[in-house]
């Protein structure tokens, strides 16, 4: 089953046990997946799980951002449905590297490919995305990648 599907039988399933605190986050996702469709002009009525799998990240980067504005602000209450939201779109998610995982598979990329100096990171990071970029958190892995190049 793909990657929108689930998400669209959990909502029917929440909407079924009315449960308040998941379908509209769900909707959201959703709503998401039909507005990609839509201005990508998808002739495919379903989306490969890849580009799922990329908006579901995007939604996640927004709503981390709101987190650190609502954090200065001292908005608790809306913190608090943002953290929510987050957590439900993890569920949807491949679970992510620990920090001891990707720093072992960043140096074996640096090795592997040479990199020597700060210069070389877009190269490392290149490769990394371009076979784990599904499962490494890349706001962590750029920091990971320039104290190992220091």
């Amino acid at each position: 089953m793909s990657l929108e599907k689930k998400i669209d039988e959990k909502l029917k399933e929440s909407l079924k046990n009315k449960d308040k605190s998941v379908y509209p986050t769900l909707r959201l996702i959703l709503s998401a997946i039909k507005d990609f469709k839509i201005s990508s002009k998808a002739k495919d009525s379903s989306l490969k799980d890849q580009d799922v799998i990329s908006i579901l990240k995007k939604m996640n980067k927004q709503r981390n951002d709101s987190c650190i504005a609502y954090k200065k602000a001292g908005r608790d209450d809306l913190l608090k449905k943002e953290e929510d939201e987050i957590s439900i779109i993890n569920n949807f998610l491949p679970k992510q590297m620990s920090e001891e995982e990707s720093k072992k598979i960043c140096k074996e990329v640096i090795e592997k490919i040479g990199a020597t100096s700060i210069k070389d990171m877009g190269k490392v990071m290149g490769a990394l995305k371009k076979d784990y970029g599904d499962v490494l958190d890349f706001s962590k892995v750029s920091n990971l990648i320039k104290d190992i190049l220091k």
